[in-house]
């Protein structure tokens, strides 16, 4: 079993990821910007060491202050959580070179899932599901281009390749737009992601975003702990997410998870990772794969109980799989709402001085967070203050659990998303379920239509 991890991260998934660790008896190192030495995992942690100045980029993404806080220290290994460094396979060749264990797949397989090009292509091969589209990045012939988009059928999605967080997409509705709009998109992912390779999927009007988790022991050995629905989203970005996905077919949703079960087998996946869909009319149809841990990985813990970020620590440490796949049993539903620091309608961030804090509890409620009364929220980094998570027996039990724990929740001295997350348990629609991804968005528009969304 690994010794000591270093924690390179912050926030609610560090904070987890300590736990895990102090469970399995390691030992831990947080490292931290100067922004954030109060945060709770850097005094829970046995060391910590700061590795820069508030800024990301000179703190939790600087590859060599990382580094060499693993020598300082004598970590043996590094736990990325999610965002930052995650899914930088060259963070993780680098960290493996230096003669440390990366917690997390292969950098071979962190490249080839970030470039979405290639994971297509690597799906496509392995049997799975995609939507139609180019298959490989658009090139400068426009002839080509044209004719390519015409067999896939309009609408058309540009997608950038290295792209992420909403970021790097166009819809197109004619042949007309085609070629100006590749132009902006790849002008916009040059910008964002450093790479200009876009290419073409046919766009589904109706989908919803319905991901799978997985989890390989890097030999050749993977198992499935089900499905998520994260249909609820604005701007790309999830804001509610639930375990199993409501309305699939127990013939559908078994289909889908022994086709990812084979390809993560075929790839000899190493840890936890997600294959996401949109699912329409039925169907499921690969987007993208993410070579981590998810935020929202608490409600597929609460419906098969097991420990995922334990999973991604033992497989590190060389101890394989915990479990088969006939041994996983799903009980029950699962729901988390995303807490952020900002106002519930205009979306503007909202960091400061946390007065009074209040978790709220009962059957059924986790909640995973850092924050504390007294805690300032910075305003260099995510919005993510906390997650809360219900479970019930049923999805309108893990519903009504939820509404009970939004109202209890008490976060007084900054404005917090709840409200808005309160409305959507109240809502008709989302209580129905099966909503698609432009769901909420509509409903923003409709409730609060002056807003711009």
């Amino acid at each position: 079993m690994l010794e000591k991890v270093l924690i390179a991260n912050r926030g609610e998934i560090a904070l987890r990821i300590l736990r895990a660790c102090k469970e399995l008896k390691i030992k831990t190192v947080a490292v931290h910007s100067t922004a954030d030495r109060n945060l709770m995992h850097v005094r829970l942690a046995d060391e910590s060491v700061c590795i820069g100045p508030p800024s990301s980029l000179e703190s939790y993404l600087n590859i060599p202050a990382i580094i060499s806080a693993m020598e300082i220290s004598g970590a043996d290994a590094v736990h990325p959580g999610y965002g930052f460094l995650s899914e930088n396979a060259n963070f993780a060749e680098q960290v493996e070179r230096s003669g440390f264990i990366f917690v997390g797949p292969r950098p071979d397989t962190i490249r080839a899932m970030g470039d979405k090009v290639s994971a297509i292509n690597v799906m496509i091969k392995a049997g799975v599901p995609t939507v139609p589209g180019s298959n490989g990045p658009v090139t400068s012939d426009s002839e080509h281009t044209l004719a390519v988009a015409k067999k896939i059928g309009y609408p058309i999605m540009i997608k950038a390749a290295a792209g992420g967080g909403g970021r790097g997409m166009r819809v197109v509705h004619e042949e007309a737009n085609l070629l100006q709009s590749i132009q902006v998109t790849q002008a916009e992912a040059g910008s964002y992601f450093g790479s200009d390779v876009v290419y073409m999927e046919k766009f589904l009007d109706n989908p919803r975003h319905v991901e799978i988790q997985v989890i390989g022991d890097g030999e050749g050995k993977a198992i499935c702990l089900g499905d998520r629905d994260c249909s609820m989203q604005r701007r790309h970005q999830k804001v509610v997410e639930e375990a199993p996905a409501p309305g699939i077919s127990d013939k559908a949703r078994a289909n889908i998870m022994q086709i990812c079960i084979k390809a993560c087998e075929d790839l000899k996946y190493r840890g936890a990772g997600t294959l996401e869909f949109l699912y329409q009319d039925g169907q499921f149809y690969f987007i993208e794969m993410n070579t981590r841990v998810q935020v929202e990985h608490p409600v597929t813990e609460l419906i098969t109980g097991i420990d995922i970020v334990k999973e991604q620590l033992q497989i590190a440490g060389g101890f394989g799989l915990s479990v088969k796949q006939e041994d996983i049993v799903f009980t029950g539903h699962a729901i988390e709402c995303r807490i952020n620091a900002e106002d519930p309608y205009t979306f503007l961030p909202c960091p400061g001085k946390i007065t009074m804090f209040h978790a709220p509890g009962g059957n059924g409620i986790r909640v995973d967070s850092h924050i504390y009364s007294g805690y300032s929220v910075p305003p260099h980094y995510d919005s993510l203050i906390a997650k809360l998570i219900s479970h019930g027996p049923t999805r309108d039990a893990a519903i009504g659990r939820m509404q009970n724990a939004l109202e209890e929740l008490l976060v007084d001295g900054i404005k917090t998303n709840a409200p808005l997350q309160s409305d959507i348990m109240r809502d008709p629609g989302f209580r129905a379920g099966g909503m698609n991804i432009h769901y909420l968005e509509t409903m923003l528009k409709q409730k609060h239509g002056s807003i711009k969304h």
